[in-house]
């Protein structure tokens, strides 16, 4: 049984759905909650994946009834289904509520989460939690199993599959595709997956291009999102004066990536995507007030952005909270634009910091994370 709340757990999941059926000695059955990219490798999801994926203290208030039920939901159709082995990944709100329910109701499979709560950036204390609930842990990153392991959670550091399982794009094809010439600047904009980020990002983007244009006449634009944010997203370029490419569609991502003279990128996995292809970017994020005060106040951590968090220095320019405004995100991209030394720096710092995610002994983390839960059968 395999749970996953995001876009980027939606791909982990489907990663770890194929290794599993590949390594396993005998057929494997799927149910659990997950998206497009799960759905296609055999999950019919218990509902829409995209209702957990929720982030931040005051956002998730509105939605707490419908993420209880959905617990409950979720709870009792494991039960019923009796899996020898359920993996949440990520969205810990929700993981953590769902293994809690399964220890109190006697669930006897084991429980293993995929991809650790960030307990080296805030709330510390969920390690022990973590070590009450789960048999097992996968981390994504290097430096993760001491803070589990010394509460007595069995950890295993299998590598980040966005440096090893993405495979690069094709930027000539891209601009072939949609027309748009070599000597014309492209930007990518990736506001993010959930409604809200759509909310708070795409009004901040959106004018920052129009500033843009201004300085940059010969220009175009990509917006990748999922599909099921897409229809918010293509309001805030009807009209506009430059080209603006909107799709979820997974190819055209990846090729104008490759194809981007630099990336506005909402803080997430995505960003390592584009660092993987070597583009430019800028880190931006946004939520409540609110929400920004208490996360500042419990923070543990300097940056937001994984790369800096992993080089300890500001490789990737953050734009957060109140720096997330249109005047700061054009200025701050013209900038990173104009200056080729700055993109070569960040792109050679980028690299040093990816090296770092890649797994032990030049194993696919999906084929590590699979060997560790198909080892903890019944």
């Amino acid at each position: 049984y395999v749970i996953a709340g995001e876009s980027s757990g939606d791909l982990l999941g489907a990663h770890l759905m194929r290794a599993l059926k590949e390594l396993s000695p005998a057929p494997i059955r799927f149910h659990g909650v997950g998206g497009d990219k799960m759905a296609a490798v055999g999950l019919q999801s218990l509902f829409p994946f995209h209702e957990l994926s929720m982030l931040g203290f005051i956002e998730v208030l509105p939605h707490a009834l419908r993420v209880f039920a959905r617990v409950n939901l979720t709870v009792e159709d494991i039960l019923a289904k009796a899996p020898d082995v359920v993996v949440t990944i990520d969205v810990p709100g929700f993981s953590l509520r769902v293994a809690k329910k399964l220890r109190e109701e006697g669930f006897t499979g084991k429980l293993i989460h995929y991809v650790a709560p960030t307990v080296w950036a805030y709330k510390p204390q969920r390690a022990e939690i973590c070590a009450k609930l789960f048999d097992h842990l996968l981390v994504l990153l290097p430096f993760e199993p001491p803070y589990f392991e010394k509460v007595g959670l069995p950890c295993t550091f299998v590598g980040h599959p966005v440096v090893c399982e993405t495979q690069a794009g094709n930027a000539d094809a891209f601009r072939k595709k949609f027309e748009i010439a070599g000597d014309v600047t492209l930007f990518t904009l990736l506001p993010g997956s959930r409604k809200g980020e759509i909310a708070r990002h795409m009004p901040v983007f959106a004018r920052a291009m129009t500033l843009i244009a201004q300085r940059i006449p010969k220009l175009a634009i990509f917006v990748a999102t999922p599909k099921h944010v897409l229809p918010l997203v293509a309001p805030y370029f009807e009209g506009c004066p430059f080209r603006a490419v909107i799709t979820a569609n997974e190819e055209d991502k990846k090729n104008a990536f490759a194809a981007s003279n630099l990336a506005l990128v909402k803080s997430g996995t995505v960003a390592l995507e584009v660092a993987m292809a070597g583009a430019p970017m800028l880190v931006t994020y946004r939520v409540n007030p609110i929400s920004a005060y208490l996360l500042k106040r419990i923070s543990l951590t300097k940056y937001v952005n994984l790369i800096n968090i992993l080089s300890k220095a500001e490789i990737i320019p953050e734009l957060l909270q109140e720096r997330c405004n249109p005047e700061a995100v054009a200025q701050a991209a013209l900038t990173l634009l104009e200056s080729p030394a700055r993109q070569a720096e960040q792109k050679t710092g980028a690299a040093k910091a990816l090296d770092m995610l890649r797994p032990p002994a030049g194993e696919l983390p999906s084929r590590l994370a699979a060997k560790v839960i198909l080892g903890m059968g019944r």
